[in-house]
């Protein structure tokens, strides 16, 4: 861990962040794992998949 990191820390720790922004956090995070377990599943749909590109060197 680096400087930076516990610099971070330690202006949370003075001045933490609001309960509405630790709920969007949370719902941001939740919808990502909603959407990855869909796409695991085979659920998701074909037409909003990224069809990867083959890269010529």
């Amino acid at each position: 861990m680096n400087l930076i990191h516990l610099l971070r820390m330690s202006r949370w720790v003075r001045n933490p962040p609001s309960e509405a922004r630790i709920k969007l956090v949370f719902g941001i995070i939740a919808l990502a794992l909603a959407i990855g377990g869909i796409d695991y599943m085979g659920w998701w749909p074909d037409w909003a998949t990224a069809e990867r590109i083959p890269r010529k060197f």
